[in-house]
C-alpha cells in the first residue's frame, strides 16, 4: 500500500517528491523545480529546472533575470506533465496571477498542494478550483478563527468615502507589488473610479506584465508626474516600504492607507501608522480555509505554514486527520 509520505515528504530544501525527483516551492536551490506562483518566498532563483504556469514563468524572469534557472517548462492550468510515472497538474489557486495548486498523482494517489490560496472573487486572476484528492497540503496563514475577512469591495468603498471626505489630501495606498497592487487597482475601476491611478516606479514592470497577459489596469501615471498641490484628492499606490519613506514627502497630507489582511489588528495599523487599514488579503481566512477542507474532506490534511495548530484541531473535529509540516523559509506576502 502506497502512503503518502512515499509521495510527498517535507525536507529542509523544501516538501520533495522522491518517485518524481522534484521538489515544490523549495527554499534552497535544488535541481528540479515545481513553483506554485511568483512570490519571492515561494520562487526564488537559482534552481536547475523549474516547472510552472506561463505567467509564473514570466514574474520569475522580470523579477530575477531570464536567467533564474537554467531550463524552464511552462504548463497552463489543466495540463499535465510527467516524471519517472508521477503525474503533475497545476490547477488555479487563486492567490495572484499565475498561481496553482500542484496536484501531484501516482500510483492511484492523489495529493494537492494547495500554495498560497483564496476562495473569494479576484479580478486578477483565475479562481481556485478544487480538486479531490487522498491528502490536501494546505496553507493556514490567516488560520485562526478570528481572521474573517471582509467583502472587498466594502474596504474599496471606505477608501472611495475617504477620499470624498479628504479632497484636499492624498491617499497612499501600501500594497504588495505583485498582486495586491494589481487587485486594488482593478477593484478601484470595477468601483467606478476611472481617474489616473498614480503608481510608485516599483510596481511598473509588473502592472505592465499584468497588462501583457490581459488584465486591463486602465489609466496609470508615475507618482512623479503631477505637482503636489496636483496630487490633491488622487489615489496612489505604493509599495508598503514607500511609506514611510521621504518618497511619500512629495504629496500634499497623504492619508496613509494599507491593504493586508493583518489590518484586521488594529494594533499593527497603529505600529505601521496606518491612518486608513484596508482589510484585503490574498490569503484564504479562517471560513474559507475551514470550507475547502470541508468541500474537499480529504483522507488527510497537511499544513505546511502559518497557523498550523487551530486548523489541524478543527480538521480532527470534523474526523479528518491532520498533521502540521512546519515548512520553514515561507513569509507572509501580505505583509511584505
Amino acid at each position: 500500500m502506497i502512503r503518502p509520505q512515499d509521495l510527498l515528504c517535507p525536507k529542509p530544501e523544501g516538501l520533495y517528491c522522491a518517485p518524481g525527483d522534484f521538489y515544490i516551492d523549495p527554499v534552497r536551490p535544488v535541481d528540479r523545480a515545481v513553483i506554485t506562483h511568483g512570490h519571492a518566498d515561494h520562487a526564488r532563483a537559482g534552481h536547475y529546472a523549474v516547472l510552472a504556469t506561463p505567467a509564473t514563468l514570466d514574474i520569475m524572469g522580470e523579477r530575477y533575470g531570464r536567467d533564474f534557472a537554467h531550463t524552464t517548462e511552462a504548463a497552463s492550468y489543466g495540463e499535465t506533465v510527467s516524471r519517472n510515472g508521477v503525474e503533475v497538474t497545476l490547477v488555479p489557486a487563486g492567490h495572484v496571477l499565475g498561481s496553482a495548486q500542484a496536484v501531484v498523482r501516482w500510483k492511484g494517489l492523489t495529493m494537492v498542494v494547495s500554495g498560497d490560496y483564496k476562495r473569494r472573487r479576484d479580478p486578477t486572476c483565475a479562481p481556485f478550483e478544487p480538486v479531490p484528492c487522498d491528502v490536501f497540503i494546505s496553507e493556514a496563514t490567516f488560520g485562526l478563527p478570528v481572521f474573517r475577512h471582509p467583502d472587498d469591495k466594502a474596504e474599496i468603498a471606505r477608501l472611495l468615502r475617504s477620499v470624498a471626505q479628504f479632497p484636499e489630501r492624498s491617499h497612499i495606498v501600501g500594497a504588495y507589488a505583485l498582486g495586491k497592487a494589481q487587485r486594488i487597482v482593478r477593484l478601484l475601476r470595477e468601483a467606478g473610479w476611472d481617474r489616473t491611478i498614480y503608481i510608485h516606479g516599483a510596481l511598473e514592470r509588473l502592472n505592465a506584465l499584468y497588462g501583457r497577459h490581459g488584465v486591463d489596469l486602465g489609466p496609470l501615471a508615475p507618482a512623479t508626474t503631477a505637482t503636489k498641490a496636483e496630487f490633491a484628492g488622487q489615489i496612489v499606490v505604493a509599495p508598503p516600504s514607500a511609506m514611510q519613506d521621504r518618497w511619500s514627502r512629495r504629496f500634499p497630507e497623504p492619508v496613509a492607507a494599507f491593504a493586508s489582511g493583518w489590518m484586521q489588528i488594529r494594533a499593527r495599523a497603529r505600529q505601521r501608522g496606518v491612518e486608513l487599514p484596508l482589510v484585503i488579503s490574498d490569503h484564504a481566512d479562517w471560513d474559507e480555509l475551514t470550507a475547502t477542507v470541508g468541500e474537499l474532506r480529504p483522507g488527510e490534511l497537511w499544513i505546511t505554514h502559518g497557523r498550523e495548530e487551530a486548523l489541524a484541531r478543527w480538521a480532527a473535529l470534523h474526523d479528518i486527520p491532520a498533521r502540521a509540516l512546519a515548512l520553514v523559509g515561507y513569509e507572509d506576502d501580505d505583509d511584505s
